[in-house]
């Protein structure tokens, strides 16, 4: 479980990092356009946050520029759902 846990963390971070570069933008762009604080964002993308919650995400979705659905619309999130059957 633990594992899980922390694979899904990685998949989110690497989610947002990937978006980031894509936009150029940085962690501190992102925290001004998302309102998230940048403490939040950098504890997501170095996986010390266990468990962002949606609004958070959700916010971090409008600040990128993509819509939460958008975001999670990947083969590495769609992989999970398949294991956690």
């Amino acid at each position: 479980m633990r594992e899980s846990v922390m694979r899904e963390q990685k998949i989110l971070a690497e989610r947002i990092i990937s978006l980031c570069k894509e936009r150029h933008l940085s962690y501190y762009l992102l925290s001004y356009k998302s309102t998230v604080p940048i403490t939040t964002i950098l504890n997501i993308v170095n996986c010390i946050t266990k468990n962002p919650g949606v609004f958070t995400l959700i916010k971090i979705c409008d600040g990128l520029g993509v819509t939460i659905q958008e975001f999670f619309d990947t083969e590495e999130f769609r992989n999970i759902e398949k294991e956690t059957e």
